[in-house]
């Protein structure tokens, strides 16, 4: 079968064989499940994911094949997108079918097939570079989202203390102890490139689960800092979050996450804005 989207690009590195290798497992995926591939692919973090739009007997489609070392193929933050089909009234992708293997005992593939949803990312980043204007009744749905999520009861764990107290020190050494006291379900990587508008969808439910509360409020407020009139306006949507203890907690928490992964490349030009963010709530 020919997947109009799939041609495979020059290999001039590593990076360039490993993409054109991930793209014949999305081919590989799309004739398991009887779907032709559509438009170009767009690869995850890392080029851990790639994912297209494809087209089936019964209408358009998304196609999504994750990859993995196979000890780590396993765990909560594996079959997420799945189990999240069990979560109701939050506007989000269903996962219609799926299918794992195994390439060369080295890693394991994981292919979704979901509808293909009406909208547009936010941000093509996860960091929000330009201020966006969106309706009343997004922010409203945001809200009722992550309050309907974090009421919801799951033995899904998205960071425990352990993780927490590891992020923590990583970013900031020994200076800075928190003690989680309040934890709810949460989406765990609310960003700008994981909603969608004009209407409201919330993408990539990989790693939700238990995590320390007002953890979205705060992953997308950071996500904010370098759009003002947005993140102000994220900071009143969830003042009532933000503005207590387990607000200021759960900053903390994803503030380290992201430094971290800043001094892995990710995002340098949020260091600067999120450090002096920080500062602000560190205990003097």
């Amino acid at each position: 079968m020919t997947h109009p989207g799939l041609t495979p690009e020059p290999e001039t590195d590593p990076d360039a064989k490993f993409r054109n290798w991930m793209r014949l497992n999305l081919a590989r995926a799309a004739e398991e499940f009887a779907l032709t591939v559509t438009s170009s692919p767009v690869f995850g973090w890392r080029l851990r994911s790639i994912g297209a739009r494809a087209e089936s007997a019964d209408g358009p489609r998304w196609l999504r094949v994750a990859s993995s070392e196979v000890e780590w193929a396993h765990g909560p933050a594996w079959t997420g997108n799945t189990e999240a089909n069990s979560l109701t009234g939050i506007p989000k992708p269903t996962v219609l079918a799926s299918t794992e293997w195994t390439e060369w005992d080295w890693r394991t593939q994981r292919a979704e097939v979901m509808p293909l949803l009406n909208g547009h990312p936010c941000s093509p980043t996860d960091v929000l570079h330009e201020e966006i204007g969106l309706p009343d009744a997004w922010w409203s749905d945001l809200r009722r989202s992550v309050d309907r999520l974090a009421a919801t009861p799951t033995d899904r764990v998205h960071a425990d203390q352990v993780k927490v107290d590891a992020r923590l020190r990583k970013a900031f050494g020994d200076r800075v102890v928190v003690q989680v006291e309040q934890w709810e379900a949460v989406h765990g990587d609310l960003h700008w490139a994981n909603l969608l508008c004009p209407e409201l969808v919330i993408l990539d439910w990989e790693s939700w689960g238990h995590g320390p509360a007002g953890t979205d409020a705060a992953t997308l407020y950071c996500y904010s800092l370098l759009a003002p009139s947005t993140a102000r306006t994220v900071r009143e949507v969830f003042a009532d979050v933000l503005d207590t203890p387990a607000g200021r907690t759960a900053q903390l928490c994803v503030g380290a996450r992201l430094l971290n992964r800043a001094a892995q490349g990710d995002h340098p030009e949020l260091v600067e804005p999120l450090t002096r963010h920080l500062d602000e709530l560190l205990p003097r």
